[in-house]
């Protein structure tokens, strides 16, 4: 039960994180002078990259979260129990790359597809926002 909520309020984060960081883009590209219009784009898919990196983090936190301090769960393969290992199995679930040299047990396996659907959708939206920037910009 405690993996469903978790689920939950990761995905409830990374939407509402990915939207206010995509409007923010959106408004403050449109009223700077600062930069060119192509380097606007690039100021955007930089800041959708950022978001997309603390959505990894987010999700690396939970695994660490589950698997050492509550014990739902486990990685089996060549998991090492370090930041590094969480975040590179985070990336590689986000990114739906698909399991490999890593792959989870247990109630892990939840978060793990919810992560993968999160990703997937979350990718498409700032495939969807760069070509609305590129349009206006390029």
């Amino acid at each position: 039960m405690f993996a469903l909520l978790l689920c939950l309020a990761l995905i409830a984060i990374c939407v509402l994180f990915h939207y206010e960081t995509l409007r923010f883009l959106n408004d403050s590209l449109a009223r700077t002078r600062i930069f060119t219009t192509r380097t606007k784009v690039l100021v955007a898919l930089v800041g959708a990259m950022a978001s997309h990196v603390l959505q990894i983090s987010a999700f690396a936190l939970a695994y660490y979260l589950l698997l050492d301090k509550y014990g739902m769960g486990g990685f089996g393969g060549t998991f090492q129990d370090t930041p590094m290992s969480f975040l590179y199995f985070s990336s590689e679930t986000y990114t739906t790359l698909g399991f490999g040299d890593i792959y989870p047990t247990g109630q892990l396996r939840l978060i793990c597809g919810i992560e993968s659907l999160v990703g997937l959708l979350m990718v498409s939206w700032t495939a969807s926002f760069t070509y609305l920037e590129m349009r206006r910009y390029w």
